[in-house]
């Protein structure tokens, strides 16, 4: 059983930035690949971006590359989503998730999933 407590969502302006963490606990970390997805009012949830156990494999949906990134410290059991050049379609839930098959962009892959935290951009 791994836990995951998503924080440091909130509201930034259009073109600031924002950094969100995702605090694992429970059986080890470092066994799992990470995931981003989020959810946007009347929308389907979607992926985000990923990363390997080791953190040396990451994975950026196209609408964020370039501009969000994915990372992980094992040593904290914390993976973390760097959120730069932020735009208002990026209002959204953002959940992350952990995956013991690898990485996935399909959410059905992954195992254990956070509450959510949100981010609003305004314009």
């Amino acid at each position: 059983q791994v836990q995951l407590v998503e924080s440091g969502g909130g509201l930034v302006q259009a073109g600031g930035s924002l950094s969100i963490s995702c605090a694992a606990s429970g059986h080890t970390f470092s066994s799992y690949a990470m995931g981003w997805f989020r959810q946007a009012p009347g929308k389907e949830r979607e992926f985000v971006a990923a990363i390997s156990w080791s953190g040396g494999g990451t994975y950026h949906a196209d609408s964020v590359k370039g501009r969000f990134t994915i990372s992980r410290d094992n040593a904290k059991n914390t993976v973390y989503l760097q959120m730069n050049r932020l735009k208002p379609e990026d209002t959204a839930v953002y959940y992350c998730a952990a995956s013991i098959v690898g990485v996935a962009g399909d959410e059905d892959k992954y195992d254990y999933w956070g509450q959510g935290t949100q981010v609003t951009v305004s314009s």
